[in-house]
């Protein structure tokens, strides 16, 4: 991942032009192609694509909330995950951080039970970042946790600790590499491509091989190649064929299945499924120095945000050097969990909600329920402009307390309510309607009856 000033992405998108403008010169200019290469889109999916697509997310679709790890030799700084390239650190000092990366046995346990606690249903780890580590038993590179400093299966550990914990597994694998010696010459070098593409590709064929399961294969950073340059219709062909229920984004230079808004809540159009994946601080890896944490209330909201556009938020903790969880981190995701122990059918399974305008609330969707999440409360009455679908009943969510409500053309308001708000961070309104809600503020503004000039 990249820091949080401008999308990492789509810098390294841009610098990759050069790259390409010096592979021609060279003939390696039909692998190395841009990153939006006509040649790389694949063909429409077809309705048996579709149907598989479908089966394959319906968990997904149905968790909504997951938490992503970023951890790495970078922790052992606590400067950042993009430390090595930010502080121009040379490869030969560098690596010397796989020897004093040393963390305690199965620091993963702790990891799961808060995602459990915290209400979060599946888990991506990173494997290896962009500094090249990886974290898991391969016969591919010295340079890995069990020939290292850490002397085992970091990865492994960290699968079993999900599966204990009835979480869905995810890794996250990043295609760029500053450590290997054909992570950036593969742009120039034939030779170099060949061998880079296929290390990558067993990198991530020993990972869909060795751990049972996986259900998420969440790739990154595709620099300095494009799809073409990856081959990565034949990497997801592999994927498939080994984990055919597995789902994968859209970051190795393919749609994939779901598309990963970084740092920000942008909803895809039509059917696209998606997930924001944000920090807790402004951070990725451990920072040590980075105290901006995200309040409670800030995570819910995002979260409400998420699910009201059909998408997922994928929310990461940057664990210490020896696996322990920042005690930060743990106080908010804990406060989270406890709203989500009593909110968390009007987040879990939500549909697309068309509703969404209000100055003080926020608003999920399960078939004709509309959940309304007032995170400003506003006293003993609760209102909401421009609903177009006769309300038959609400109550509080939390506490099923049932709240007496007025409708008339323009607006709905919920009356009787305690003047404090009676649920915290933010309190949830569950209003059946008669059919799926739809709002018009649009209806308010031009049909509301208006007075003469002046009072």
């Amino acid at each position: 991942m990249g820091p949080n000033r401008i999308p990492r992405r789509d810098w390294l998108l841009g610098t990759s032009a050069s790259l390409v403008t010096l592979a021609a010169a060279s003939g390696t200019a039909s692998a190395l192609a841009g990153p939006h290469t006509p040649a790389a889109l694949p063909q429409a999916a077809s309705e048996t694509e579709d149907a598989d697509r479908a089966r394959r997310m319906k968990w997904w679709h149905e968790a909504r909330f997951g938490m992503f790890i970023h951890w790495g030799l970078y922790s052992v700084l606590g400067r950042h995950e993009w430390v090595m390239e930010e502080e121009g650190i040379p490869v030969s000092e560098y690596e010397l951080l796989a020897k004093r990366f040393q963390p305690q046995p199965s620091a993963a346990r702790a990891w799961a039970k808060l995602a459990k606690a915290a209400g979060q249903k599946y888990m991506v780890m990173t494997t290896k970042h962009h500094e090249g580590f990886c974290n898991f038993d391969t016969k591919l590179t010295n340079y890995c946790a069990p020939k290292q400093g850490p002397g085992r299966d970091l990865v492994r550990e960290y699968v079993e600790a999900a599966r204990a914990e009835g979480m869905h597994v995810g890794f996250y694998y990043s295609l760029m590499d500053w450590h290997h010696p054909d992570g950036a010459r593969c742009a120039t070098d034939p030779e170099a491509l060949k061998r880079f593409v296929e290390y990558t590709h067993g990198l991530i064929r020993e990972l869909m091989t060795n751990y049972g399961k996986i259900d998420v294969l969440w790739y990154d950073v595709d620099w300095p190649l494009d799809a073409v340059g990856w081959e990565s219709e034949r990497m997801n062909k592999m994927v498939f064929n080994l984990q055919p229920d597995i789902i994968v984004d859209n970051r190795n230079g393919l749609p994939g299945d779901f598309s990963t808004p970084e740092q920000e809540i942008v909803a895809e159009k039509g059917t696209r499924s998606w997930e924001s994946c944000m920090t807790l601080n402004d951070s990725w890896g451990y920072q040590r120095a980075d105290d901006n944490w995200k309040s409670p209330k800030t995570v819910i909201r995002n979260l409400v945000e998420c699910s009201r556009g059909g998408g997922n938020y994928l929310l990461n903790i940057g664990p210490m050097p020896d696996g322990s969880i920042p005690e930060d981190s743990v106080r908010v995701l804990t406060e989270v969990g406890q709203w989500m122990s009593r909110n968390g059918e009007s987040i879990y399974k939500t549909d697309r909600c068309q509703v969404h305008a209000s100055e003080f609330a926020g608003f999920t969707r399960r078939g004709n329920t509309l959940y309304m999440h007032v995170y400003y409360w506003p006293g003993d009455t609760v209102a909401l402009a421009g609903l177009m679908t006769r309300v038959t009943s609400a109550r509080l969510f939390a506490s099923g307390h049932e709240v007496k409500f007025e409708q008339d053309r323009f607006r709905v308001r919920f009356t009787g309510l305690p003047t404090v708000a009676p649920d915290q961070p933010l309190t949830t309104l569950a209003i059946e309607c008669e059919s799926e809600p739809i709002q018009n503020t649009r209806f308010v503004r031009t049909d509301r009856p208006r007075n003469g000039v002046g009072v």
